[in-house]
């Protein structure tokens, strides 16, 4: 399998038991997770030799966090130790018209106030055949933005295939912001991913969409792609075609464009949802997988489709499921019967 490597951060997540809120919270669950440390663990779950690289304080709560990534088997070789704090975010899991909600603790974080100067990305793309980041990072700080994109440069430097879910987050920055970061990066990407948000806020292309109504016609999705992929010379553009039902009950189906011709998804009715932190995650960590393992673009989309779909059956932000588990979904398996 080969090399791949994942930049960002990953933070301490605390969530109330169950459906519980926040104020009737009187202890947290804890686990780790974060969008870059989630597509990780798909990949390394699925045979790859994957790193991780972050910035962690010297403590005891972030090498717990490094724990949690080497558990499923993901390198950390290049995690560099320093600063001040671990990110945190809390969230409460939503149950039917009520839906989730994420509060982020993660302002001078580790990796929002560490330098270019901390890496060496030359060394950390020996070897390697694919970088992935999201646009989660670059929102962080503009230190962590200065990161991303000498970690784009170094990728490109060592023809190391890179990939981009665009993860637009309102919480961290704007879409004028957003825009005027993530664009310069796309030069640098061969895979973009993105939902029908992300491409407006991130980079100012609008499908024909709404996904709160339920609408997401594959065909009001066609038209961007193209432009999107002539604009910035993607390989690949693939997004996430989410019907939201409620916060118990979505439709789940994806499409990718590869320049010429553009592949949709099976459609899965996932109810009740366990937990959708990570979905998209899984999706990113799927379609890489795919893409460099199987023979067409269909075929890696159709693996992608199935790993997210499942992880919204499982609780944390991330992916435990294995290649064999994901690929007996994509054949039609999904009847959920006992395996004995």
């Amino acid at each position: 399998m080969e090399k791949i490597i994942t930049l960002g951060e990953i933070m301490l997540r605390l969530s109330p038991e169950g459906f519980s809120r926040f104020v009737q919270a009187e202890q947290f669950d804890a686990v780790y997770g974060g969008g870059e440390a989630n597509v990780a663990v798909s990949l390394a779950n699925y045979g790859h030799e994957v790193y991780f690289v972050t910035k962690l304080p010297e403590n005891d709560i972030a090498q717990s966090a490094i724990n949690s990534l080497r558990r499923f088997g993901v390198h950390t070789d290049y995690v560099v130790r320093g600063g001040d704090r671990i990110g945190i975010y809390f969230m409460e899991r939503g149950s039917a018209m009520r839906p989730s909600k994420v509060i982020y603790d993660r302002a001078h974080s580790a990796i929002a106030e560490a330098s270019v100067d901390d890496f060496d990305f030359d060394t950390i793309f020996q070897g390697a055949r694919w970088f992935h980041f999201t646009g989660i990072t670059p929102a962080i700080s503009d230190r962590a933005a200065a990161i991303t994109l000498e970690a784009c440069k170094a990728a490109k430097r060592a023809g190391v295939t890179v990939s981009c879910d665009l993860n637009f987050r309102k919480k961290l920055w704007t879409p004028e912001k957003a825009r005027s970061v993530m664009r310069p990066l796309m030069e640098y990407v061969d895979v973009c991913i993105g939902n029908e948000e992300d491409a407006d806020r991130c980079l100012g292309f609008k499908p024909d969409a709404d996904v709160t109504a339920g609408r997401t016609d594959a065909a009001g999705y066609k038209q961007i792609f193209r432009e999107m992929a002539l604009q910035f010379g993607f390989r690949y553009v693939a997004s996430t075609l989410r019907e939201s039902y409620s916060a118990s009950h979505n439709g789940w189906k994806a499409m990718i464009y590869d320049g010429n011709e553009f592949y949709e998804s099976r459609h899965y009715d996932i109810s009740p949802i366990v937990d959708r932190v990570g979905g998209g995650d899984s999706f990113a960590g799927g379609l890489i997988h795919g893409l460099l393992t199987m023979k067409t673009q269909g075929e890696a989309l159709e693996f992608a489709v199935a790993a997210s779909a499942l992880k919204h059956t499982i609780n944390g932000d991330v992916n435990m499921v294995s290649a064999a588990e994901v690929e007996a979904l994509a054949k039609g398996d999904a009847s959920g019967r006992v395996q004995r």
